[in-house]
């Protein structure tokens, strides 16, 4: 069994002191999720498995998208301890899932309730790479929603725009009447979000496919893809001159406030506006970035389950599977998180506007085969392709290269990345 090296005894020595009043029966949980609203949603999970007799010991690991987390979870399976289970994303699963065998089989509580049936193939990918499903996906969040302030757009008479060109041209509208047009932060992930957006509207799903997942030479360094780094230098043009560094919740707060009037950002996006008290619809505008309605770029939330020692363990973290990936849980979840429900057949009655377009359209591209791992959100390729990738993309978007020369650097940042 391979085993990730270089973690410090200290660190394992902390982790194994948190564990030891562990019970047989309890499930221990590693995750980040330790934010208000993330934590009460984590707190519907807890409650149903505590229905079952099932204890609930907590592991939170604040921090950065995960990375304390994974470092917290090398020292433990390196000490032969591993957590029942552990929120992971994208290729941290699959680097996890080939590490020999460290991690569960939920294939008996997948088939008596149906997975396969109802949870996406393109989620699936990262649930079960090979025969057997590892892990509950909670969520779905997609990165290529735009997100509007209603009130500036009636005030300039600008309609929700619908081509790439209608969306440049409400974009001038903001600009010309002394608004920030687009609400950006100067930070190479948000780029990159763009980026998944604006490959899309440039040639499509396929060439989405081509480039971004892929990583064929010929479209990360073609015509298409120049056109693809022209249009982020278009849009360059509309973000005020303060950008750089700026959190992404700060972008979305300018919105809210009436200071701009797009922003280009994931669905977690959304759950700034509701807590501001704002209504979809009714405040806030939010829709697919034009030229790119059909498709749907995600990224997904799961826990993986590693192997227990014994039957109880074992019976207590099927239990939580079951749990995660129940209707009432998947509802309750994602209605805080801004995300949609992993599972299509969930229903939509109690989530806002927004989140029911969102379901909708997720079901509508998992049928269609245009649901799409997010290159941005580490759902297209592994992270050293992802940061190369980066890397071009923010030097374009920061004037270092023109997109002639982006789209050749792209061509060498992931060769050299591979």
């Amino acid at each position: 069994m391979k085993i990730f090296r270089g973690v410090g005894v200290s660190a394992m020595a902390l982790s194994l002191a948190m564990t030891a009043a562990a019970k047989a029966e309890d499930v221990e949980v590693l995750h980040w999720w330790t934010a208000g609203g993330e934590a009460a949603a984590l707190n519907v999970l807890k409650e149903n498995l505590a229905g079952q007799d099932i204890g609930w010991l907590d592991m939170p690991v604040a921090g950065g998208g995960g990375e304390a987390a994974m470092t917290a979870l090398r020292a433990r399976v390196t000490a032969g301890d591993a957590p029942t289970a552990v929120q992971m994303l994208g290729f941290d699963i699959l680097d996890w899932a080939d590490q020999g065998d460290v991690l569960a089989n939920l294939n008996d509580v997948a088939a008596e309730e149906n997975w396969d049936s109802v949870i996406p193939a393109a989620i699936q990918k990262f649930s079960k790479p090979g025969d057997a499903w590892i892990a509950a996906p909670v969520n779905v969040h997609s990165t290529n929603w735009v997100w509007a302030n209603k009130a500036v757009l009636d005030e300039l008479g600008i309609a929700e725009p619908t081509t790439w060109d209608e969306f440049i041209a409400a974009l001038q509208a903001a600009k010309d009447a002394g608004k920030v047009a687009l609400a950006h932060g100067g930070q190479p992930w948000q780029e990159a979000t763009i980026f998944d957006s604006v490959v899309l509207a440039t040639g499509g799903p396929e060439f989405y496919q081509a480039s971004m997942i892929d990583l064929d030479p010929e479209a990360l360094g073609g015509e298409q893809m120049v056109q693809a780094f022209d249009k982020m230098a278009q849009l360059r043009g509309f973000v005020d001159d303060n950008f750089s560094g700026r959190d992404w919740n700060l972008a979305s707060a300018m919105v809210i406030n009436g200071e701009a009037a797009f922003q280009i950002m994931g669905d977690w996006a959304k759950g700034e506006f509701i807590n501001a008290d704002k209504v979809p619809g009714t405040d806030f505008l939010c829709f697919r970035v034009p030229g790119t309605e059909g498709n749907v770029t995600f990224n997904s939330d799961q826990f993986v389950m590693f192997q227990q020692d014994d039957e109880a363990a074992t019976a207590a973290q099927n239990a939580m599977a079951s749990a995660i990936e129940s209707p009432e849980f998947q509802i309750a979840f994602n209605k805080v998180k801004g995300s949609v429900p992993a599972r299509t057949d969930v229903p939509s009655d109690e989530f806002d506007d927004c989140a029911k377009k969102g379901m909708e359209q997720l079901a509508a591209a998992s049928e269609a085969g245009t649901l799409l791992g997010s290159m941005g959100h580490g759902h297209a390729n592994p992270a050293a392709v992802k940061n190369a990738m980066y890397d071009v993309i923010t030097a374009h978007f920061n004037g270092e290269y023109d997109s002639a020369t982006a789209a050749e650097e792209m061509v060498n940042a992931v060769e050299a990345a591979q």
